[in-house]
């Protein structure tokens, strides 16, 4: 299953990567608790309030324009950044059995940023 989503914030490029890639920002909106070593090869953990957790390395990481995770049940998420009028558009493109990053992120629209 492939799920692609574009969102535009109202945020600089460097404001929304702080919210895709700060732990403390990810726990805001994303997972209850959150662990990321924001680094090729650095490994990120996700658990949420329901005991659910997942487990996710980091492939590429470009600051600011490219973050790309591959999921431990095979799954990939990219995240691409690019500013646009008003704000950064996000441009994601997740592959997953059966669990979606895509439809998280459309929360975070909803969500201030800054």
């Amino acid at each position: 299953m492939e799920i692609e989503r574009d969102i535009v914030f109202p945020a600089s490029p460097a404001e929304v990567w702080e919210a895709l890639t700060e732990p403390e920002r990810l726990e805001e909106w994303f997972a209850n608790e959150v662990s990321l070593d924001a680094r090729p090869g650095g490994e990120g953990v996700f658990r949420w309030g329901d005991g659910d957790e997942r487990r996710a390395v980091v492939r590429e990481l470009e600051p600011q324009e490219r973050l790309v995770l591959d999921w431990e049940d095979d799954g990939q998420v990219v995240l691409e950044l690019e500013e646009v009028d008003g704000g950064t558009r996000l441009h994601v493109v997740e592959t997953s059995p059966e669990w979606s990053t895509a439809l998280e992120l459309h929360a975070l629209a909803w969500v201030r940023v800054a």
